[in-house]
């Protein structure tokens, strides 16, 4: 008889092997602007993935995995019992370059207004997790997302995401893309180094499993 493999225990907490869990590089910062993760499903066991990582850091943020989401009206709207009072409704982002090549017809973005992003407490950033490929059919997809006002990052350095193959020096990671526009949006870069200190910590630790694998130790966790 085959022997039944043995299930490998996983950290409650960021879901991983415990023998690469991440929690230690999990940094909580403050941040007024509410995020909500829109996560591919085939992220999620990504051992490279940084979605994850970012919604533990960030208080607050939501994570929701798929691909089409039926119920992505009530996740774009406010809590329970904020909605209509004054001042309370959210303007939802979605942090995305202008794409007018791939929008569907009779769809377009909404277009900001002078203001808008003014009460950084007043925004929802809206993440899409996945390669570009993954994120550009999770944009068809879903035609809510499409009319979101966009908010284009600018002025991006080279990223630290060593990896994942990137096509362009300026492709970044999630976390990576999410703390840019954070800090574009409440003009506050300083309180993100942390959790981007940590973020270089997590691609370390990525790249010592990797060399481990390739000296013919045993194989670690591939998720």
């Amino acid at each position: 008889m085959t022997p039944t493999p043995r299930k490998r225990l996983a950290c409650a907490i960021c879901l991983r092997p415990q023998s690469a869990c991440i929690c230690r590089w999990a940094t909580p910062v403050e941040h007024p602007v509410e995020v909500l993760i829109l996560q591919h499903p085939l992220e999620v066991d990504n051992p490279k993935g940084t979605a994850r990582l970012l919604h533990l850091s960030l208080p607050g943020s939501r994570l929701v995995t798929g691909e089409v989401f039926d119920d992505l009206p009530a996740l774009l709207a406010d809590p329970p019992g904020t909605g209509g009072a004054p001042g309370s409704a959210k303007l939802n982002l979605l942090l995305y370059p202008e794409t007018p090549q791939h929008q569907t017809p009779g769809i377009t973005p909404r277009q900001l207004a002078p203001g808008d992003l003014d009460d950084p407490a007043r925004l929802r950033l809206v993440v899409l997790d996945g390669t570009w490929r993954k994120s550009l059919k999770m944009l068809y997809a879903n035609p809510l997302l499409q009319q979101l006002p966009r908010l284009a990052l600018q002025d991006v350095g080279a990223s630290h995401y060593l990896i994942r193959k990137a096509h362009r020096p300026e492709q970044l990671s999630t976390l990576e893309a999410t703390c840019a526009a954070l800090a574009q949006l409440h003009a506050n870069a300083g309180r993100l180094q942390p959790l981007l200190a940590a973020f270089d910590g997590f691609v370390a630790q990525q790249m010592d499993l990797r060399r481990l694998r390739g000296a013919g130790s045993p194989r670690m966790p591939n998720f």
